[in-house]
């Protein structure tokens, strides 16, 4: 057991490491954050775990960078969201207050966790393919600019649940565009383009179809050039972390969880044995 922790603790210092559902690495100055669980980056157990494990190397990370990048190495999308099927095992083999009390653990652990990466002094990007839905959305939310190609789409199909987002996109996508959006996406439960994600100021820029990644390390080579502390503080100025809204999104998540509508509605996706949407 020593012998393997010793192992894990060079590759991160190193700035190189793999697990089971993402692995990263350090060069000429950026971080690169993949995602790799097929079929489509969901985010459950074993990924928030691995999320840690980033969360703790973060600090020698950033020692040596300026910018990092987060992406989905799988061909459905950058990410699908939570891991609808765990959540589902979780409510049915557990007492409902026990199942309400692990639902809380787990929230606060994947928000201390983006809360972390969304602080960074790092200039954070997510490099955004297909499907961006649900926690995934939440994920590239943190990031301080969001490049997808025209084929990505975005989309909170929370409320079909009878739920809210719960990774904090709420709190995150009122920081960074206007009402109308935000109501529209969380009351609607309807995706969105790329092309009108960049009308409403949600990403940057737009790039053709399979090049999110390729123009996302170029804007990372170009930050590489600038001095540290400007960019850091200028972070620090335009993006605040709304911790207070933060906090109450999980409450509301966790007061509409019991519901039995909530229930059904997972088990009906569950037991659906047709193509989900995210899938290819």
């Amino acid at each position: 057991m020593l012998e393997k922790s010793a192992a894990s603790l060079r590759t991160d210092v190193t700035g190189e490491w793999r697990g089971e559902t993402l692995s990263w690495r350090l060069a000429e100055g950026v971080v690169e954050l993949t995602l790799h669980r097929a079929p489509a980056n969901e985010i459950g157990q074993e990924m928030l775990e691995d999320l840690e494990r980033f969360a703790g190397a973060l600090p020698s990370l950033e020692s040596a960078a300026a910018a990092m990048i987060v992406w989905g190495d799988c061909r459905a999308g950058f990410s699908a969201g939570a891991d609808l099927r765990e959540l589902y095992k979780q409510a049915q083999k557990m007492e409902m207050t026990a199942a309400v009390k692990g639902v809380r653990e787990f929230l606060e652990r994947i928000h201390k966790v983006l809360n972390r990466i969304d602080t960074s002094p790092l200039t954070t990007i997510a490099a955004v393919h297909g499907v961006c839905f649900g926690g995934g959305f939440e994920l590239a939310l943190v990031c301080d600019l969001i490049v997808p190609d025209k084929m990505a789409r975005f989309c909170f199909p929370e409320l079909r649940l009878g739920l809210i987002p719960g990774f904090g996109g709420i709190p995150r996508l009122k920081r960074d565009v206007g009402n109308a959006l935000v109501r529209d996406l969380l009351l609607t439960g309807r995706s969105i383009n790329a092309t009108k994600a960049l009308s409403a100021g949600l990403v940057s820029q737009v790039a053709a179809e399979g090049e999110a990644l390729r123009v996302a390390r170029t804007t990372a080579a170009q930050v590489v050039k600038f001095d540290r502390t400007a960019s850091v503080a200028a972070k620090r100025f335009i993006k605040p972390l709304p911790a207070e809204e933060l906090r109450r999104e999980i409450d509301i998540f966790c007061e509409l969880f019991p519901q039995p509508s909530v229930l059904k509605a997972l088990r009906k996706f569950i037991e659906n044995q047709g193509p989900h949407p995210y899938l290819p």
